[in-house]
């Protein structure tokens, strides 16, 4: 089991990475997940995610605060509203729109009523 878990840490930091350029992929859930995963595989990559200069903030946030950064969520509203636009402008369906402006409508309000860490 701990070499499936930590083929999942590996892949979620890889998602990490991938989200860093991509808008759409979600970072910081998926280095939570590889947090989760390496405390359950490898203690050597899960004491390197946390005291990772940039990573490990995040993750020691959430975990003592459930606490999302001021910046993180600044930079998550911005890519939120770059992909709306860019579905408009791409003259999306309006049933995407409607489905995309709900959910992104939910994420920005859980990410918004976390405290500030």
């Amino acid at each position: 089991m701990r070499f499936i878990y930590l083929c999942l840490g590996l892949f979620s930091v890889l998602l990490a990475g991938v989200g860093i350029a991509l808008p759409l992929l979600p970072t910081v859930p998926f280095l939570l997940l590889a947090a989760f995963f390496f405390a359950r595989s490898s203690e050597r990559l899960h004491n390197w995610l946390l005291s990772h200069a940039t990573f490990g903030p995040m993750i020691s946030d959430w975990n003592e605060h459930g606490a999302i950064r001021l910046g993180a969520k600044k930079a998550a509203t911005a890519s939120v509203a770059a992909v709306f636009i860019l579905s408009v402008v791409l003259q999306v369906p309006t049933y995407v729109l409607m489905i995309q402006a709900i959910t992104l409508g939910c994420v920005m309000i859980f990410i918004w009523t976390r405290p500030s860490g």
